[in-house]
């Protein structure tokens, strides 16, 4: 194989690995139509009402969107994302109470690379995942099972 069919090869390789794919999963709630027409039963005396479709607990998981004012170091690093290409997966900051503060929590652009996590003054406080372990950089071990109130504060549109 020709050295620069190897490092393209590689490169889509990285590049594919570092691009995990976004799965919304919707269900149904009424039966398909190809089934009311064939006369088929699915015993409807039980049904329970449901909305016409649902989506996965992942997707739902965040209710609430941060609508409090952000703070200019907080713009300004949105606005540094939006200058770069789009990220997959794409940026999302949200906004917790962890060890009697409010934080703001950065997700990581992609693979082995850290989340952040900054006090309202824009100062690292430690990065909580990412990094070759996944575990972050060891400076906040109990971030994932303290924090609290998450709130959305923000996540790329594009």
């Amino acid at each position: 194989m020709h050295p620069l069919s190897l490092a393209v090869t590689v490169s889509l390789l990285l590049a594919t690995a570092c691009a995990p794919k976004q799965v919304s999963v919707t269900t149904p709630a009424r039966p398909s139509k190809t089934m009311q027409d064939t006369g088929a039963s699915n015993n409807s005396s039980t049904t329970a009402s449901t909305p016409s479709s649902t989506t996965s607990p992942a997707s739902a998981r965040i209710a609430e969107s941060d609508t409090t004012a952000r703070p200019l170091w907080l713009k300004a690093r949105i606005a540094e994302v939006l200058a770069e290409r789009k990220r997959n997966p794409i940026t999302r900051i949200l906004r917790y109470e962890y060890g009697g503060q409010t934080v703001y929590y950065i997700s990581a652009p992609c693979c082995d690379q850290y989340s952040q996590v900054y006090d309202t003054r824009g100062k690292l406080i430690c990065q909580p995942d990412g990094g070759i372990t996944g575990k972050g950089d060891g400076q906040c071990r109990d971030f994932e099972k303290t924090k609290a109130n998450e709130k959305l504060v923000w996540q790329d549109p594009r």
